[in-house]
Formats: structure tokens, sequence, C-alpha cells
């Protein structure tokens, strides 16, 4: 019969198992994720040359005459990730400074959990209340929208990246020491003065890294861009018109029926690989600048 000693020593020999088990098969499915992206662009860029990809301000990989410039994808993801930034930044700064310095402890057990419910929702629920409400309401006001563009989703994907830039930023701002706010007091600052010139300031790191990651949640955004924002490959700034994004893309041609191992199906790899990239990127700035938060003494 085993002792209590032995029996914990089992246990966390145990966990110890299941927690490497756990993150080995994480990074096998990141590796796995890389080597098929990888292998498959290099086959896509046999036949399409990278400067081509990179070059080229046309997008028309399924139509007669084909171009491969990436470009028109690239303008339509940021241009909505753009739009949704408008949106999720002011909102998501008053909602933490809110949360961080005015409300009360039962307001903000209440109201952050509601904000951070917008996570649980569908993103086809988004969508096609973006199609079917927003787009309508939208032409109602702005002359000369298209049923598809890029403005309706891009305000609906700030409210959707509202728990991500809302609840770091509060989670950066309460992080600030209250030795810093009472010395500002103290001194004679308003609350809000001391929220906008000493808490913020100090929590930047914190708050400027939730927004880079709402970014890269709205770039990476697929079923809203996908149902309301188009399927037209179209090199603009003006978000009245339909476009396409890259996840956009790689929906319509996986959901298709060209035959497997095409250029056309190829394509789908390069892009995702270039997505794959971009969102690296940012999620690493966030990383980066989150671990570079201020300690305030």
């Amino acid at each position: 019969m085993f002792s209590s000693v032995t029996y914990k020593k089992f246990l966390d020999k145990l966990m110890l198992a299941v927690f490497f088990t756990a993150g080995f098969i994480t990074i096998f499915i990141t590796v796995g994720i890389v080597y098929v992206l990888l292998s498959d662009s290099i086959e896509f860029f046999k036949e399409v040359s990278i400067k081509e990809f990179l070059t080229e301000k046309e997008w028309t990989p399924v139509f007669a005459t084909k171009k491969f410039g990436i470009w028109p994808l690239v303008s339509g993801t940021f241009l909505i990730a753009g739009i949704a930034m408008v949106v999720s930044v002011p909102l998501g700064l008053l909602i933490s400074i809110y949360l961080s310095e005015y409300a009360s402890v039962r307001v903000r057990e209440f109201a952050k959990p509601i904000i951070e419910f917008l996570e649980a929702i569908p993103t086809v629920v988004f969508g096609y209340f973006t199609l079917l409400f927003v787009t309508p309401f939208l032409q109602k006001i702005v002359p000369n929208l298209d049923g598809f563009n890029s403005l309706a989703p891009g305000i609906v994907l700030g409210f959707m990246i509202l728990p991500y830039t809302a609840s770091m930023a509060e989670d950066a701002m309460k992080g600030v020491p209250q030795r810093i706010r009472e010395a500002s007091y103290s001194l004679g600052a308003t609350k809000l003065r001391t929220a906008l010139k000493i808490v913020l300031p100090a929590a930047v790191s914190g708050v400027v890294a939730g927004f880079i990651l709402g970014a890269s949640r709205a770039i990476g955004e697929t079923m809203v861009v996908a149902i309301a924002a188009g399927m037209y490959p179209n090199l603009t700034l003006d978000p009245r018109e339909p476009v396409q994004t890259m996840t956009g893309y790689i929906v319509q041609v996986a959901l298709g029926d060209l035959p497997f191992g095409s250029i056309e199906y190829l394509s789908i790899f390069a892009v995702g690989l270039a997505l794959f990239l971009i969102a690296f990127i940012f999620n690493s700035i966030a990383l980066w600048l989150r671990s570079r938060i201020r300690e305030v003494y």
C-alpha cells in the first residue's frame, strides 16, 4: 500500500507527464502547420515568382488571365483591421479607464464578464448581423455604400476585439501600484488627470500590447469578412467599396471545386503563409511589449 509521500511523488510525476505531453502536442501541431504551409507554398512559388507575388497589384488566380499579386488582399485585410482599431482603441481605452479607476468592485465584476462574453459569440453570427443589419443601416447614412464593403465589417470587428483591447488595457492599468495614484491625489490631481497622466503612461506597454493583439485578431478574422466584405480583390482605401481579405480568399478557394494541387489551389497556402508571418510579427511585438511593462516604484 502506498504511503502518502509515495502517492504525492507519483501524482507529481503524473501531472508533470500530462503537462509535458500537452505542451509537446501544442508544439507539434504548430510545427505541423508551419510545415504544411511551407511545403505547399514552395510548390506554388515554383510556378509563380516571389517578385510577382510581392510586387504585382492584381490578384486574379481564378480568372482566365491569372495574376498573383497579393497586395489587393493585403490592403483589404489591413483596411478592415484599421477600421476595427479606430473603433476598438478609443472604446477600449474608455472602458479600461472606467473599470480600473472609477468602477466599484461590484460594477467591475459585473461589467468585465459581459465584455468578455463577446468572445463566446460565434463569428458567423457577427457576420450575418453585419450583412443583414449593420450594412443596411449604414447605407441610409453613408452615400454610395456598396452592399459588400469594408466599413460595416470593420466596425463590427472593432466590437469583436474589445475583449482583447479593453481587458488587457484594464489589467495593465490595475497593475500600477496604488501608492502612485495616492501620490498624485495628494498633489491635487483629479482622478481623470491621474488616470491619463500617471496611470496610463505607466501601463502603456501593456495597453499597446493589448491593442496589437486585438489588431492581430482582426487581421486573422474569417467569417465576418467572408460574409460581409465581399470576394472582390480590390486595391483600394475606400471603405465603401467591396474588398477581399486574405482569410476571405482562403475560404472562397477552400470551399470551391478547384482541382487539388492546381496553382489556384496552392495559392491559398502562399496566402496563408503570408498571413501567418504577419500574425507572428504582430504577436511577437505584443508579447515583447507585454514583457516590458514598466515597474512603477
